[in-house]
């Protein structure tokens, strides 16, 4: 492929990729203080800066083709790399007919996602969708009426409330969390608190050593 052609390609494919990568920060959760958007395009600008200086070296190498194209290719090569860094599968939770209260999903050994919560709201899920997730699921009752409009989220800028309970045979449960509000309190989280270690299948529970940060829970506390 020469030079032209190659450059029209990769810059169109890079701008692109730019683009959408922009429009999918704006859901990545925020950090401490800090947008995701804001921390994202910070991380752009240093992917930016970064294939500068490949290209610079490919150059050295590679005199057929143009700086600016070996720079589209790099560029074009790293968004797809961040695109993938960024993915988050939606999932589609089912749960009980007239459910309230908080879904957990717990962190698993299972395969396949159990996704169709029991009565305590409780779901499982595997190592790559426990870490993948940020985006809002899908969530749907036994009837399979869509109720995403009495989700509550963890706060403004992040759906998902992560957390760890202790302990379970001296180790802890990792979690992914949200809410489903009573029709009266649409939109209102009720803070919900339970012992998970008293809910949740041992059997399918993939437990880890707790750190300083695990929340130890000894009574079980629930708010109707």
């Amino acid at each position: 492929m020469n030079d032209r052609k190659l450059k029209f390609i990769t810059g169109l494919l890079s701008a692109s990729l730019l683009i959408s990568l922009l429009l999918k920060l704006v859901k990545v959760p925020s950090g401490m203080i800090l947008s995701g958007l804001f921390l994202g395009s910070m991380f752009l600008v240093t992917i930016v800066l970064g294939c500068l200086v490949v290209a610079a070296v490919l150059k050295l190498a590679i005199k057929r083709y143009s700086f600016f194209t070996l720079f589209s290719v790099a560029t074009a090569v790293s968004f797809l790399i961040f695109h993938y860094y960024l993915y988050s599968p939606t999932l589609k939770i089912t749960v009980p007919k007239g459910f309230n209260g908080e879904v957990t999903l717990v962190l698993s050994e299972v395969d396949d996602n159990i996704l169709t919560v029991d009565s305590n709201g409780i779901g499982y899920i595997n190592q790559w969708t426990f870490n993948k997730t940020y985006t809002q699921p899908i969530v749907v009752d036994a009837e399979g009426s869509n109720i995403n409009g009495r989700l509550a989220s963890f706060n403004p800028s992040t759906f998902w409330a992560k957390g760890k309970t202790c302990c379970l045979q001296g180790k802890e449960i990792n979690t992914l969390s949200f809410e489903v509000a009573p029709i009266e309190k649409v939109g209102e989280k009720q803070y919900y608190s339970r012992d998970l270690t008293a809910l949740v299948d041992t059997a399918l529970v993939l437990a880890v050593e707790p750190n300083k940060y695990t929340r130890v829970q000894t009574t079980e506390v629930t708010k109707e």
